[in-house]
């Protein structure tokens, strides 16, 4: 028996519009984000009082600032949230362990930015940059340590997934753990490309 056109326009759209309106990741993971974000404005709005009444600190503590470290961290940053982006993307297709070296190549990019910033703090160190340059560097220190608090977090859970990818823990029909982790993931990129302006280029 033929199945009219209709009928399967009309499931296929339903089917469409159920998985678009789906909320990504789960409820859990979107709390923590709130959470982040809430933690992260108050931080920023530390910056702006405190730029406001040390406006001399803030035009010229971005010379003391190694620029480098700073655009090698966004862009290692960025790279490392496309390869989540394609770790959900193959997971979507049931391709396990495509998406456990997608995230494998996540948590190695992701792991350069402690790496960049431990160096980065070890220059710093040695040229006098700890504590002698005034509220600028205070604000920095705190602001940029405590979003590596929360790369760290995220890294610890790329690992988690990706060991659940590599051992089938996901579906095409069930990632929303995969997911969850990419979200959170992405929040790291997107404070990071607030803070990098606000430090490393704004006089």
């Amino acid at each position: 028996m033929a199945i009219p056109i209709e009928a399967t326009v009309g499931t296929s759209t339903l089917q469409s519009h159920a998985y678009t309106a789906r909320i990504p990741g789960n409820r859990g993971i979107w709390v923590g984000i709130f959470c982040v974000l809430v933690e992260f404005t108050l931080l920023f709005g530390v910056y702006f009082v405190a730029r406001v009444h040390n406006p001399e600190d803030f035009r010229l503590g971005p010379d003391g600032l190694v620029t480098r470290a700073g655009v090698a961290i966004t862009l290692f940053l960025l790279s490392s949230g496309y390869c989540m982006v394609k770790a959900v993307e193959v997971m979507r297709r049931n391709r396990h362990r495509a998406a456990a070296r997608w995230v494998l190549a996540a948590i190695l990019l992701g792991c350069c930015y402690p790496m960049i910033k431990y160096f980065e703090l070890n220059w710093y160190i040695d040229n006098g940059g700890v504590g002698q340059r005034g509220v600028f560097y205070g604000t920095y220190y705190y602001l940029t340590l405590t979003h590596l608090v929360h790369v760290t977090w995220g890294l610890l859970g790329l690992i988690w997934v990706g060991a659940r990818a590599a051992l089938g823990g996901y579906s095409a029909d069930d990632y929303s753990g995969l997911e969850a982790a990419a979200m959170y993931w992405h929040t790291t990129d997107i404070l990071w490309l607030a803070i990098f302006p606000l430090f490393y280029v704004l006089r």
